[in-house]
């Protein structure tokens, strides 16, 4: 079955850095275009960065633009997202999804048919 599975979370203090991962098995990654998303208690799951199948166009939040960068290894069957200059209102727990259709939607998150079970990343002040 398709496994997504998140790592790299952790605390860390602000202005810090963190690089996440996304593994991925069971799927034909790179017919996939792959997303990480966020959630914070009490708030909605809300886009991070999506990439297209072949890695050649990335999208970003524009509350992350300049200071996240997502990238993917197809030979890995792996997503990654680095993030610098990390702020507390960063914190949140990270998902990553995978996108069959890799359409317009991509900051959509029920446009995603798989999930991993997420990783949490705290900022300090």
């Amino acid at each position: 079955q398709v496994q997504l599975v998140e790592s790299g979370g952790g605390l860390v203090q602000a202005g810090g850095s963190l690089r996440l991962s996304c593994a991925a098995s069971g799927l034909t990654f790179s017919f996939y275009s792959m997303g990480w998303f966020r959630q914070a208690p009490g708030k909605e799951r809300e886009f991070v960065a999506a990439i297209r199948r072949s890695g050649s166009s990335t999208f970003y939040a524009d509350s992350v633009k300049g200071r996240f960068t997502i990238s993917r290894d197809n030979a890995k069957n792996t997503v990654y997202l680095q993030m610098n200059s990390l702020k507390p209102e960063d914190t949140a727990v990270y998902y990553c999804g995978a996108d069959r259709w890799g359409g317009s939607y991509y900051a959509v998150s029920r446009e995603y048919d798989y999930w991993g079970q997420g990783t949490q990343v705290t900022v300090s002040s």
